[in-house]
């Protein structure tokens, strides 16, 4: 501590800044974890109980208990989109699907708008864990620079090149990269994990908007 206090002002910055991005990154990391895990789980549950029903309606109904699931929001947007197709003819959901030759077309969009709208808040804030684990080595590296400038400095000032007067700045360079790393290192594992965990729920959607889209075919065809 008495180190990083007798250090200069320019390194006293980079390690503040550094500090910064350390703690922002790891509020990011608790909240996706606890978000993806959660999205992940309820899925999991969301898709037992979708095969286990027998009618959109009856799941519709009970569809909030699964609430952190992206699964959720596709079928309640394929839902409420199918159910406007049908109101909107008057006629029964057999008849209006079939005979508005959109309707498909239309329950379709909104699948993809729906998946997209989830990718976007999957991935929130993983940018700046991205940011944190590519600048933090180099914002470190600026520090160690200065850091050894400061020793050479001091060199040239004494006269000498004993430990006592390299000491400081180097031990100021050390702490530097200490840092940086300390602060990148975490970020990139976090963001890479999630990246494949968000990858596995997009395959999830992706396939969750298939079969949504292969029932109500069926169901038109009178299947």
């Amino acid at each position: 501590m008495a180190l990083l206090l007798g250090a200069g002002i320019i390194v006293k910055l980079v390690l503040i800044l550094l500090l910064i991005f350390s703690v922002v990154s790891w509020a990011i990391i608790l909240f996706k974890f606890f978000q993806i895990y959660r999205a992940n789980s309820e899925s999991d549950r969301f898709m037992d109980f979708f095969w286990k029903s027998k009618r959109f309606d009856a799941i519709a109904s009970q569809v909030d208990r699964f609430a952190n699931s992206p699964l959720t929001v596709l079928f309640n947007e394929g839902y409420g989109e199918l159910k406007k197709v049908v109101e909107g003819d008057g006629t029964s959901e057999k008849s209006a699907m079939s005979t508005d030759l959109g309707g498909i077309e239309n329950v379709s969009r909104s699948l993809r708008r729906a998946t997209n709208s989830e990718i976007t808040r999957l991935e929130k804030y993983l940018t700046f864990l991205a940011t944190t684990g590519s600048t933090s080595p180099f914002i470190g590296l600026f520090g160690t620079v200065w850091g050894i400038m400061t020793a050479f400095e001091g060199i040239g000032k004494t006269g000498s090149a004993s430990l006592a007067v390299v000491a400081p700045g180097i031990a100021e360079a050390l702490i530097a990269t200490a840092i940086g790393l300390v602060a990148a290192i975490p970020a990139v594992m976090a963001y890479n994990h999630f990246q494949h965990k968000i990858r596995v729920l997009i395959n999830e959607m992706d396939s969750f908007s298939t079969e949504f889209l292969n029932i109500v075919q069926r169901n038109i065809a009178g299947k």
